[in-house]
């Protein structure tokens, strides 16, 4: 055999489905014969579906209740109440001039007006989840626009940022899908247009573009794929499904429908001659059966009630097994998709919520913490600092210091809440957490919960109430006393003057 023939063959062994036992995936056999697929890459698959898939998305949130159902779990799951900043600032005063003020500025935050940031948190999670991608632009403001911080955010679409946009603009940056990339693949501008394509009610010129930085822009993603740079709708695999289902779905009810109608079909062995009926001024196809009436036929006709077949036993298993596939689809648990609290245990209802939440906290560090709440925390501190709204020293050297910041998402909630709490508090007692850990997964700032709870020791003392549990590790001692003096000094504290890193137990002999 010379070189070139078996090269030859080789390659035709290589180059076909695959090698003789090799991998069933890549054969073209009867199984995965209709088995096409595309060699493309994403972005040019989005390049051509993406505004139908947005489209056929958006429809079935507006039309069809599961779909609905699945965006609201999602935007109550990924933000609930807000992902809310802990500023990790150490002086105190400072911390709570920042924090005092980060409130305030977030009833402001909106450039619509129509919400707080959290809000803005809420319709990015929806707008991701439905079209796979949100945009966010930063708005600067006048000092005399009367905002705490001069500054607001803006949410944009995805339709607002044109797939089709594609060129090479001045200086060699080359724009792709709307996006600009400088000579070594940074963003540098978004190219968006100056009205929605698809609100007729917007007066401005059509398909006229302007050019933002990318310094002012937040492009808020969830990449499936590397390289990609638009968005996927997480609808895309359920699209089919949920339409076909809602068609389905209609289609049962028209049935039930008619067969809840009493339909009558009189046969006459003279079909040339019509019946006629009994008011010569109703009109010869329409014939009327009251209750108790006695009908009167001519000899040799006879009458039919309509019997429409029953949808049968098969409606509600199929009607789960899709909804299931949907839920899988969607990365959305059953139970949460359709509302139906009658399937599955306790444990089995766990097990898939532990699931789902390992899910939402990942998308909440990577996606919204990562790509939204950051750069507007930091946009915020720099524009408040520069505004004199906002007095940290030092700020340009100790910059990284003062952004440092622990984002906290709402608390999970479970149906066992009593359980779960005992579990965590047994877990404080042994040292496997602490208290801040655990105050910090519920949403909340232990600094502050310290200080809300020493207030309120303070004004029990005051008013002699006590409203901690007998034997509670929180009570001190005494506690259960009404006559113990509450002014009287704990002989087991500690010494204010002594180091706390010191063994303070009591020393044997004299």
């Amino acid at each position: 055999m010379t070189r070139t023939n078996w090269r030859a063959r080789v390659g035709a062994w290589v180059g076909g489905f695959g090698l003789p036992g090799g991998f069933d995936a890549t054969s073209g056999q009867r199984r995965l014969k209709g088995f096409t697929t595309s060699r493309a890459h994403v972005n040019a698959l989005i390049a051509g579906a993406g505004p139908e898939m947005n489209a056929r998305a958006r429809w079935l949130v507006r039309n069809n209740g599961y779909a609905n159902n699945a965006i609201e779990s999602w935007a109550a799951n990924t933000v609930g109440n807000g992902i809310s900043p802990n500023s990790t600032i150490a002086t105190p005063a400072r911390k709570d001039a920042l924090q005092r003020l980060w409130l305030a500025w977030t009833d402001e935050a909106d450039a619509e007006g129509l919400t707080d940031f959290y809000g803005l948190q809420r319709r990015a999670a929806r707008e991701v989840f439905m079209t796979g991608e949100v945009f966010l632009r930063f708005r600067p403001r006048r000092a005399d626009d009367g905002l705490v911080v001069p500054l607001q955010v803006q949410m944009l679409p995805s339709e607002m940022l044109p797939l089709p946009h594609n060129a090479v603009a001045a200086g060699g940056n080359v724009i792709r899908q709307g996006i600009e990339f400088d000579l070594i693949g940074r963003r540098v501008a978004y190219h968006f247009l100056r009205r929605h394509p698809g609100d007729s009610t917007d007066p401005g010129l059509s398909g006229e573009t302007v050019r933002v930085p990318a310094s002012e822009v937040l492009h808020i993603i969830d990449p499936a794929e590397a390289g990609q740079l638009r968005g996927v709708s997480r609808f895309a695999p359920a699209i089919v499904k949920l339409f076909l289902l809602d068609q389905y779905d209609d289609a049962e009810l028209d049935r039930k429908k008619v067969a809840a109608m009493y339909a009558m079909f009189v046969t006459s062995p003279a079909p040339d001659i019509p019946l006629k009926p009994l008011d010569p001024d109703a009109p010869l196809d329409q014939y009327e059966v009251a209750p108790g009436q006695v009908v009167r036929l001519d000899p040799g006709e006879e009458v039919t009630v309509s019997a429409p077949a029953d949808s049968g036993g098969t409606y509600e298993p199929f009607q789960y097994r899709t909804l299931l596939q949907i839920s899988a689809a969607l990365g959305i648990p059953y139970g949460y998709l359709s509302n139906d609290g009658a399937k599955g245990n306790f444990s089995n209802s766990r097990l898939s919520l532990i699931e789902f939440r390992r899910r939402v906290a990942a998308w909440q560090r990577s996606v919204m913490v990562f790509q939204m709440c950051r750069p507007i925390w930091a946009r915020f501190i720099d524009t408040a600092v520069l505004a004199g709204a906002l007095r940290l020293p030092g700020y340009d050297r100790r910059r990284g210091e003062y952004l440092a910041v622990d984002w906290l998402p709402t608390k999970w909630d479970w149906v066992d809440p009593l359980k779960d709490a005992n579990a965590e508090i047994a877990q404080i007692e042994a040292g496997l957490k602490s208290r801040t850990q655990a105050i910090a997964e519920r949403g909340y700032d232990a600094e502050q919960v310290d200080r809300e709870i020493a207030a309120e020791r303070d004004r029990e003392r005051r008013l002699g109430l006590d409203f901690r549990r007998p034997g509670s590790p929180a009570q001190g001692p005494g506690a259960g006393d009404p006559n113990a003096d509450q002014n009287e000094p704990d002989q087991n504290a500690a010494d204010p003057n002594q180091d706390p890193t010191q063994d303070t137990a009591p020393q044997e002999g004299p």
